[in-house]
């Protein structure tokens, strides 16, 4: 009985859980914004690509 309820006493696993949510919610938002920049820096780039193509002419 006096293991149970050191097991049910024992937050180091529950700890280490929370600690990997929280990574992962990390790592999500990043690659949300990543994404997002990414879309911006490629319409920038297109901008500059039309630009330079009308300079051309």
């Amino acid at each position: 009985m006096l293991k149970i309820r050191n097991l049910l006493k024992n937050a180091k696993g529950a700890t280490a859980i929370e600690y990997g949510l929280i990574a992962a919610l990390i790592a999500v938002a990043a690659i949300t914004a990543m994404a997002s920049v990414g879309n911006q820096l490629e319409n920038t780039f297109q901008d500059v690509n039309g630009a330079l193509a009308n300079a051309a002419s």
